[in-house]
């Protein structure tokens, strides 16, 4: 398999990479609205309502998860491209123990503070007792859930990006089939009303990673539940030291990115119901422009990695060139037909005629710099295969903080609601212009390493 990912053209290897991620970003986000609308179609507002505080807990620990497995998966990258598949199991293996033992310790530690949790989170005191019952059960299944995602990431480290794909689609077939019987009690299954979508997410992730296991041995995966696997399920500190010291900082971006979408949410909010809608519904179709942009990032992350790993440190030009092409022609396509279609695909959220009107021209102040946003995720993603990471996350988040949120609330003032969404491409040019003479100035000069 690693003989392959050199043989290719890059493009080829790019899009046997990206065609899989991209359809499981799609998948991911298509399951959460899909469960939205079941818990508020048959159970009501305020279900939904409890079941949305727990948003903020769960996606705390998912964004830990997946700063995990971007440094797991770097360092797998660069052991699969170095051919040495004993040491992508004992990767693999240490880096699944901690994420489970961190599932385990926020399912014992939340139970007992879900009700202070979800007070001090502000959730409404009508529907807190509710949303307490949801977070319980939640809370126990965050172990599955955590291994399940950071499973799925650490394949990717070797060239796999259809079984993650194909093991999602398990996940969300069984979890969208289970919801509405759980909720009804179909089928002699007991109604188990607001907890219903968290039991199926569990039966869900428990067969996608029952089907997974079947996969993996019968196609004798390198990361295989076999014997040799079971072995490496150990804290090894010194592989786990490296996987910190690159995901940590990937983890506290992610969160910090959140968090600075509350604020903007907050001043939008400021704007009125109407304003608050289009700012729905324009995240909606950005969210589907912007996967595809950090899906060729992380490729780019991966494949420079296994070039490292191989001793092929002459590819990583042309791997971040192939990416900048790349996100040129998917990335730019999608923001075209997002400017063709704006008026229809804003009118699957949106009824009011003014309400449509807002958003299409939100959204046609801001889309194009999505680009911009690939190119610096896209140089960023290359020098993360090296293990340079703290200054590229560094660059982002000083962008976020220190000129978005400043240019969204002073751009307000000045052009009202629309300044806000100009500060969007401030920011992202802003990080194209730091990354790249940070990637000329400094990391082209390093002397590029193996990482283990």
């Amino acid at each position: 398999m690693q003989s392959a990912t050199f043989a290719k053209p890059l493009w080829q290897t790019y899009l046997l990479f990206l065609a899989p991620m991209v359809l499981s970003n799609f998948l991911q986000s298509m399951s959460g609205t899909v469960n939205s609308i079941y818990i508020g179609q048959m159970l009501g507002t305020q279900a939904l309502a409890a079941v949305s505080g727990m948003f903020p807990v769960v996606f705390f620990f998912i964004a830990l998860v997946i700063g995990l497995g971007a440094g797991a998966g770097v360092l797998i990258g660069q052991a699969w491209g170095a051919r040495e598949s004993h040491r992508v199991k004992a990767i693999a293996g240490a880096t699944l123990l901690l994420g489970g033992l961190i599932g385990l310790a926020a399912a014992v530690l939340g139970s007992v503070f879900a009700r202070q949790a979800l007070t001090g989170l502000g959730t409404p005191a009508d529907v807190l007792d509710d949303a307490v019952a949801y977070a319980h059960v939640m809370l126990w299944i965050l172990p599955s859930l955590l291994v399940f995602v950071l499973f799925t990431q650490l394949l990717r480290g070797v060239s796999d990006t259809l079984s993650p794909l194909l093991a999602l689609i398990v996940s969300t077939a069984v979890g969208l089939a289970l919801t509405p019987a759980l909720i009804r009690g179909w089928l002699g299954l007991p109604p188990l009303g607001i907890q219903s979508a968290a039991y199926a997410g569990l039966a869900g992730n428990l067969s996608a990673m029952a089907w997974l296991a079947w996969r993996l041995i019968r196609k004798g995966h390198p990361l295989a539940p076999d014997r040799e696997f079971f072995a490496a399920l150990r804290l090894d500190r010194v592989i786990l030291g490296k996987v910190l010291r690159i995901g940590l900082p990937t983890g506290v971006q992610m969160i910090v990115l959140s968090l600075s979408e509350l604020v903007i949410l907050a001043l939008v909010n400021q704007h009125g119901s109407q304003a608050t809608a289009a700012y729905g519904a324009v995240t909606q179709i950005v969210n589907y422009v912007q996967f595809p942009a950090l899906s060729i990032a992380i490729t780019a992350s991966i494949l420079g990695a296994q070039a490292i790993g191989a001793g092929h440190l002459e590819r990583m030009g042309p791997i971040l060139r192939t990416g900048l092409l790349i996100n040129i022609c998917l990335t730019g396509g999608l923001i075209v037909l997002g400017y063709l279609l704006s008026h229809w695909l804003l009118g699957l959220f949106l009824t009011e005629d003014s309400t449509r009107a807002m958003a299409e021209h939100l959204l046609h102040i801001m889309l194009w710099s999505l680009l911009v946003f690939g190119f610096q995720a896209i140089i960023g993603g290359i020098m993360r295969a090296s293990g340079t990471v703290l200054v590229p996350v560094f660059i982002s988040i000083v962008c976020v903080v220190g000129v978005q949120l400043p240019a969204a609330y002073w751009l307000d003032g000045q052009f009202g609601l629309q300044g806000v969404w100009m500060a969007f491409p401030v920011a992202y040019l802003g990080m194209l212009a730091l990354q790249s003479l940070y990637y000329k100035l400094v990391w082209k000069h390093q002397k590029i390493e193996r990482l283990i």
